[in-house]
Parts: structure tokens; C-alpha cells; sequence
């Protein structure tokens, strides 16, 4: 059973139908106006009983039917019947007329899609009456490839179950308006019951009261509270059921138990949305209390064990949270589990002066996310900035898609937390000894275009950045100073971040030269001497963003007997230039506004702040510039092949069948024979030529060349033999068998791997190969599927990437197999690990020397399916 959203916020069940709701199907069908029936059976019906009986008949091989439920009444059903030995299937949908515009068809559809999918087949078929125009829309509108035939009172409609982006896209942007929708019950509702709000002035429900009161909500408000006529002048009822209308959003401040009974209270009432700040519910029957009514009821629920809510919209202001006062309107939204977080952030921009549009705590998130606020906040423009505090991903594919959407719009931060690799298991090989929990989610946060911090402070520091000033057109900087220590230390700190720092030209070196003193420094970076006054350091600092080869300047001033060239930046600073950040070494706050209460840009205490700030603008500036599109690959002559292979496989491959799958995806494997521990090597010695290399299977040597299973530059049949024998002594029982290759020829080596999270998906690992691979250590990783641009910035990730590439090396063959090893990872689900190590490139081609593959049941989930959390 699944919760799901229809078009206009309203929260349905959907669920497989079995025998039992044949009576509930019959139901349906019998309700459909003489018009609906017309149109769903070209006539008048026959025999709805078996046909009830039929479409709510148990799952199976070639038929699947799934239901709709609003308010636990049967709105909708969508079948589809297998044709025989084929991949098509017939589907057939009924919708009640009374939630005929609500989107329930497309939402029916899209479940019987992922179903179809994992299942296999290839191809939906529909007869649909040419007049019925409705359901043809709902077929064309899905997303998927669609066909239908022309002329005639009927239409033959096909639709292609292939994986396709757009259809990806399509339900992205449905569950976009249905989420946004649902969430204006929490954050544009009409009306607001606080429940639990107390009289004593330190409780927490009070303050929440109290901050309400003062936001300037338009609507009614009503307090539950047992002990009291009003409270801070809004009249209060002992009960839910007391209250005078019925509330579209609820506050809950109470001790868990009574929250529960409160949660079901409102459910019962027909509350629409609740925000839950008591604590104490997580791992009780008090929490399973509220999770059931909220299924049951069709609640959005925000917290338990929150800060609250607050918007600033101007329509219908209202603070829901317990933050000491109110909270200045403007253009940022803020999710975070954390209420701690949550605080800090809000007293930290308001010191800045900055204002929040939006700012929701979700606390243990029973229901709403921050997947959910990235589509709220796309179709918000009152946000023009979005910060995250997530401590879990509940759906990180599906996470990644809606945040680089939003960051496609507007700069999405985020604050890393959970880096710890503590709880990383022994790594079996060296594709999951690189493939960390932190490195995973960077490589989300990187592939999303998510400006990703460690700290609060970093945050503020880059949320300040943005807020005045524009990001910069390139990695180009140029420090200017009146004080040559800190011109120095910007330097350094730009150089350390990956800045360039800016050559700058004969002209502005003149121009420079004839304002400043001679002992001042006119290359870059530029010393005007602390002798020069306020006016003169602004003209020097215009001659140098006049430079056609900076884009960005970070000007650090301290002020002197001459006076403050601080104070000239503002004048020189207007907001449609280039991007520049001031340094006053020593000022108090970390980060503030050049001017107070005007901005005009940011002003850091340390240059390293401002180069830190720069090169993350860089880098968001750099995303937004590379290509959206997938990259072409030749498709696989037989991709169900693949999947048909493993999934009749499990555990660690023979290296023979690591090998054929290897084969089966186009991925170039070195020649590979494998000789069982107790066959004989007379046949694999006699079929080649001279060199070869042995490697050992055995039981225990996960490394081959560090355990002594590699035998290197065997010649000859009679050495083969031997090198065999030596191998069954070094190895005895444990060996399984050898494989046997000729040497390669020399070249450089290199790691590509696959390891499989179970909630992130696929990670796509890249690095330096060979025997110290993780003693170098020097490793990139993406989460797959690989775009072209993702698998350059592989490429390029590494510390070594510069050298690598300028020797000469087939970039384009590595850029090849990393985007079909991506390619694997996304087709085959089950392939827990891949380690292709080492990977030998040369300067006309790569090819796999070794590879270990393990496989794993694994459940086709499909992370874009339109659901909200269990």
C-alpha cells in the first residue's frame, strides 16, 4: 500500500487489488454514468461480476491491478493483461466521475508502468473509442513514447515502456504540482487550531502561540487547551472535536501520548495538514499511532521532534515555531532536521539582515522532506536561494533529480553531516574501499549542483556571498590590498581553493602604475601601499576590474593614518559587476554587509573565508555551464542478455563468468582462459603464445599480486605447466582455479569499479590502478547513470589527472568505459561490486587486466514512482 498525491494536493492509497475488493470493483463499475460505460466497454456491459472478478484476481505473471483510495473509497482502477508470448500488454482504466479531473488515471498509470517494467515487458496496448478524448490525453500526456492510429471510430494507442529521461521528467514535474499543492496546507493554510498551547509564558506550545499571534496570520486561529477560555487573547475549546470550524492545518504541542490521540483527533475531524513539535514519539506505539493516522486519514504531517514552520509570504504570514521573536521576510527557504541548526541559521541571518521566505523543520520526518520542499521551493519564486540540513536521505535518486532541477533556477547549499566512515564493513576490494558513505554523498551533492559546506559558518559565509553579488564568470581572481601581508594571504588562499590567479594586462599594469606609489606592487597580487587614500585605492581597484581577463576580486583593506579604503568599495561595487568580495582583516562579525542595510557585497575577516566562498561559486557557475544531455553510447546488441545473466547468478563470480559479463556489456577484457584447480593446463599452455601471466583463484586472496597469486612473463608451454604447479603448492586446497592471459602490453594503470548502495544506488569509482592503488589513494567517484559530462569530470578529479592525461594516455577510450561501466550499473541492479583493477591504457586504447564481480538479490525499486513516505 502505497501513499501517493493526486493533482490537487489531496492524499490517496494505492494499492495492488486482490479477490477481496472484487466487490468494491463491481461497485465502481456500476456507479459509471451511462456515457462512462459507453466509453469503457463500446456499449452496454455484459457480465460485471467476472469482469470484477477478473480485474481483482490475485497478481500473476500476465495480469496486475492496481486501486485507488480517497477516504477509503475505491476512486479508480488500472489493469493491464499480459498478451501470450509477447511483452505487450493490454491496459483498461475507471476512474469514479466525481475525481475525474484530479489526475487519478495518470497517477493509476504511472503505478502500472513501474510494475510492467520490473516485469519485463516492453510495450502497453489500449483500444480507445476515437471520442473519448479524455483517456487518449491521459495516455499521450504519460511521457512515454506514444503512437495512435488515425481514422476510424477507433483508435489502436500504443505506448513504449522503454527507459526514457522524459518520462522521468514528466513525473517529476506531476509530483511537483501535487506536492506543492499538498503543502499549502501547511504553509498557506486558511485557518490554524494550536493544540496544547499553554498559559505559562516558558512553555513551549506558548511561544509557538506567541509567535503566531505576532506574525500577522490573516485567519483564525483557535488554541485547545482544556484549562482555558483564551490564551493571549485567541479563545481556546477543551478539544479537537470542540473546536468552531475545522482547522486546515494543526499545531500539536503536547506529551507524546496525547499527541498521538490528538494526531487521530484531527485526522477524524478532517484536518488537512499537521505539524507535530512534541518529542518523545520515535520508537513507541505513540509514534506508530501517528504514522497509522496519518496513512489512514490522508495527513501531511511536518516533525515529530521540530522547531516548526514558518512562511513570510506577505498573503499569510505565520511563525509556527518556538525561535526567540520574529524572523525578517526574504528570499531564502530553509529545511532542516535539525532545530538546533535551524535556530543558529536564522540568529545568523538575521545578524546579516537577511530574511527567510520559507523555513520548515522537519525533525524525525514521519512524512514531509526535503525532497518535498525542493518542489515547493521550485514553484515558489519568493525563494531565490535554498539551504539544506539533512541527516538522511530517505530517496537520494530521486533527491538528486529535484535538487538539480531547483539548482538549474536558483543556488541550492547544503550542510554535509554523517561523514564518518565508521560504519564502512571491511572492503572486499578496492572499488568499496574508495567507495565511502561521505565520498557517495558528495558525489550526490557534486552531480546535483548542490553548493555543499561543513559548517553552519561556512554556510552563513557563502549564503552572504550570494546575496549581494552576482557568481562569477570564471576562476580568474585578482586581489587588491593596502596591506601587502593580506594581499599575500589571498593569494595563497585562492591558489589553495583551485582560483587562478588573474594575469593581468600591460594596460592595467600602466594604469595601475601611473595611480600608485613606486614602491606599490602592480601585478597581481596588487599592493597600493597603505599610503594611498580611500579615493585612489578605489581607482586602482576600477582599473583592475576594468581587466578583461579577471572575472572575480577579492579586496582586502585595513584602515590607516591616511585613511580607510574600506570605506571607497561601495562606490566602486555596483551590484550588475563583477564579482567582488571585501576582507577587513580583524572585524568583528566573520562575515557582514559592506554597508549595513544596504549589502552591496559581503566582507569577510580572513581572505581565506573569501577565497573558500569564491571557488564554491566558481564551481555552481562551472555546473550550470556544462551539458544536460545523456551522453550517446552504441547501443548493446542484447541488453536483456545481460539482466538474463545475472539474475541467474549470486556472490562473487567465477572469474570466467566475470569475464562473460564483462563481454555481454562491450566492456574490453583482456584475453582470459580459466583452468579449474583440477583440470589439466595441457590445453590452455598449448593455445598461447608467449608471454602469459597466471593469476590464482583462491579462496581468501581478494589482492592478488600483494598474496603471491600473479606470475609474470611465463614463456613457453613446459613454464606454463610449472607456473601452474607452483600455484597449487602456494595454494593448496584453497585454490580454485588460474587464469591464464597474455601480457599486456606496457602502459598506465587505472581503477574503474561499481559499488552498489542500497539507498543510494550505484556509485561509479575512478582512480589510479594497480597494486598501491589504495595506498595512493587518489580516487573520484559518481553516482551512476554517467552522464558524458560526469565522466569527464572523472577524468579530470584526480590529483594525478593533469599528469595522467598530458602523457599521452587514450582519454577518450577511459571516458568510453567509464560511461558503459555506468551503463552496467543502471541495467543490472544486482551487481553489488564491480572491481576492474587494473584497467592498462596506452596512448591507442584501454582494456581490463583483472576483474572481480559480486552479485546480489536486489529488488527493482524505482526511486521516481510517485509515493510519500511509509
Amino acid at each position: 500500500m502505497t501513499r501517493a498525491l493526486l493533482a490537487h494536493g489531496d492524499v490517496v492509497l494505492v494499492r495492488p487489488l486482490h479477490p477481496a475488493d472484487t466487490a468494491e470493483v463491481l461497485a465502481l463499475h456500476t456507479r459509471l454514468t451511462e456515457r462512462d460505460t459507453y466509453f469503457r466497454f463500446f456499449g452496454a456491459p455484459s457480465g460485471l461480476d467476472k469482469l470484477a472478478a477478473g480485474i481483482a484476481a490475485d497478481p500473476g505473471p500476465g495480469h496486475y491491478a492496481v486501486g485507488c483510495y480517497r477516504r477509503g473509497e475505491l476512486v479508480g482502477v488500472a489493469n493491464y493483461e499480459v498478451l501470450k508470448e509477447t511483452t505487450d500488454a493490454e491496459v483498461a482504466l475507471v476512474v469514479d466521475a466525481a475525481v475525474r479531473t484530479q489526475g487519478v488515471a495518470t497517477l493509476l498509470m504511472e503505478h502500472l508502468v513501474s510494475h510492467a517494467r520490473k516485469a519485463g515487458l516492453k510495450r502497453f496496448l489500449a483500444e480507445v473509442l476515437a471520442e473519448n478524448a479524455n483517456v487518449i490525453h491521459v495516455f499521450a500526456d504519460l511521457g512515454l513514447r506514444f503512437e495512435a492510429s488515425i481514422g476510424g471510430p477507433e483508435r489502436d494507442v500504443v505506448m513504449v515502456l522503454d527507459e526514457d529521461p522524459a518520462y522521468i521528467e514528466a513525473v517529476l514535474a506531476r509530483d511537483s504540482v501535487a506536492d506543492a499543492a499538498s503543502l499549502a496546507h501547511l504553509l498557506r493554510p486558511s485557518s490554524i487550531a494550536v493544540i496544547g498551547a499553554g498559559r505559562r509564558p516558558g512553555s513551549v506550545g506558548h511561544a509557538i502561540l506567541a509567535n503566531l499571534v505576532a506574525s500577522g496570520y490573516p485567519g483564525p486561529v483557535e488554541v485547545v487547551n482544556p484549562h482555558a477560555d483564551a490564551i493571549l487573547g485567541v479563545s481556546s475549546v477543551p478539544s479537537v472535536a470542540a473546536l468552531g470550524r475545522t482547522p486546515e492545518l494543526a499545531v500539536v504541542c503536547l506529551p507524546a501520548p496525547a499527541a498521538a490521540e490528538a494526531v487521530e483527533e484531527c485526522g477524524k475531524r478532517g484536518v488537512r495538514a499537521v505539524v507535530v513539535i512534541s518529542s518523545g514519539l520515535t520508537g513507541t506505539e505513540a509514534g506508530e499511532r501517528v504514522r497509522a493516522a496519518v496513512r489512514e486519514h490522508g495527513l501531511r504531517l511536518v516533525g515529530p521532534n521540530c522547531l516548526g514552520i514558518l512562511s513570510t509570504d506577505p498573503s499569510g504570514p505565520l511563525n509556527l515555531t518556538f525561535l526567540a521573536g520574529q524572523v525578517k521576510p526574504g528570499n531564502i527557504g530553509v529545511v532542516t532536521q535539525s532545530g538546533g541548526v535551524g535556530i543558529a541559521l536564522a540568529e545568523s541571518l538575521g545578524d546579516l539582515g537577511l530574511g527567510v521566505s520559507t523555513l520548515v523543520s522537519t525533525g524525525d520526518k514521519y512524512d514531509v522532506s526535503g525532497n518535498d520542499l525542493l518542489m515547493w521551493w521550485t514553484a515558489d519564486r519568493r525563494t531565490e536561494l535554498a539551504v539544506l540540513y539533512l541527516e538522511s536521505f530517505g530517496n537520494p535518486r530521486k533527491f538528486g533529480r529535484l535538487a538539480r532541477r531547483l539548482a538549474r533556477t536558483r543556488p541550492v547549499l547544503a550542510v554535509r553531516s554523517g561523514t564518518g566512515d565508521t560504519a564502512q564493513r571491511a572492503a572486499a576490494s578496492h572499488t568499496a574501499a574508495a567507495a565511502t558513505p561521505a565520498v557517495t554523498r558528495d558525489a550526490l551533492f557534486e552531480q546535483a549542483g548542490v553548493i555543499a559546506v561543513d559548517t553552519v559558518a561556512e554556510l552563513v559565509d557563502v549564503i552572504a556571498g550570494l546575496s549581494w553579488q552576482l557568481l562569477p564568470g570564471g576562476p580568474r581572481v585578482a586581489v587588491v590590498s593596502n596591506a601587502g601581508g593580506a594581499g599575500v594571504l589571498a593569494a595563497d588562499a585562492c591558489e589553495r581553493e583551485g582560483l587562478a590567479m588573474a594575469d593581468l594586462s600591460d594596460t592595467t599594469r600602466e594604469r595601475l602604475a601611473k595611480l600608485l606609489p613606486a614602491e606599490a606592487a602592480v601585478r597581481n597580487p596588487v599592493d597600493t601601499t597603505a599610503a594611498v587614500p580611500p579615493e585612489v585605492f578605489a581607482d586602482a581597484l576600477r582599473a583592475v576590474l576594468a581587466d578583461d581577463g579577471v572575472d572575480a576580486v577579492i579586496a582586502a583593506t585595513v584602515p590607516t593614518a591616511v585613511g580607510d579604503p574600506g570605506t571607497s568599495l561601495a562606490a566602486v561595487v555596483p551590484p550588475e559587476y563583477k564579482t567582488v568580495f571585501a576582507v577587513r582583516p580583524g572585524q568583528r562579525a566573520r562575515v557582514a554587509p559592506l554597508v549595513p542595510g544596504a549589502g552591496v557585497t559581503a566582507c569577510y575577516d580572513d581572505p581565506a573565508a573569501a577565497a573558500a566562498v569564491l571557488a564554491r561559486l566558481v564551481r555552481y557557475e562551472q555546473w550550470l555551464n556544462r551539458p544536460e544531455a545523456d551522453e550517446d553510447l552504441a547501443p548493446l546488441e542484447d541488453p536483456d542478455a545481460v539482466r538474463a545473466f545475472a539474475r541467474e547468478r549470486e556472490g562473487w563470480l567465477s572469474p570466467a563468468d566475470a569475464v562473460e559479463l564483462l563481454r555481454l556489456a562491450g566492456i574490453p577484457m583482456v584475453e582470459t582462459h580459466y583452468v579449474e584447480a583440477g583440470d589439466s593446463m595441457d590445453a590452455a599452455a598449448a593455445g598461447f603464445g608467449s608471454p602469459v601471466v597466471l593469476k590464482a583463484d583462491a579462496e581468501g586472496l581478494l589482492h592478488k599480486t600483494a598474496g603471491g597469486g600473479v606470475l609474470l612473463n611465463v614463456h613457453g608451454a613446459d613454464r606454463i605447466m610449472e607456473a601452474f604447479r607452483i600455484l597449487r603448492s602456494r595454494f593448496g586446497s584453497a585454490l580454485r582455479g588460474v587464469t591464464v592471459q597474455p601480457m599486456a602490453e606496457p602502459g598506465h594503470e587505472l581503477l574503474v569499479g561499481v559499488r552498489s548502495d542500497p539507498v543510494f544506488g550505484p556509485l561509479v569509482v575512478f582512480g589510479l590502478g594497480g597494486v598501491d592503488t589504495d595506498l595512493v589513494a587518489d580516487h573520484a567517484a559518481r553516482l551512476a547513470p554517467l552522464t558524458g559530462a560526469d565522466a569527464d569530470l572523472l577524468l579530470d578529479a584526480l590529483r594525478a589527472s593533469k599528469t595522467l592525461w598530458a602523457s599521452g594516455l587514450d582519454r577518450a577510450a577511459v571516458r568510453e568505459l567509464l560511461l558503459k561501466v555506468g551503463r552496467l550499473a543502471e541495467l543490472v541492479p544486482e551487481l553489488a561490486e564491480l572491481d576492474l583493477n587494473p584497467v592498462r591504457v596506452r596512448s591507442d586504447g584501454c582494456v581490463a587486466l583483472d576483474v572481480r564481480a559480486r552479485l546480489e538479490p536486489a529488488a527493482a525499486e524505482d526511486p521516481f514512482l510517485r509515493r510519500l513516505k511509509d
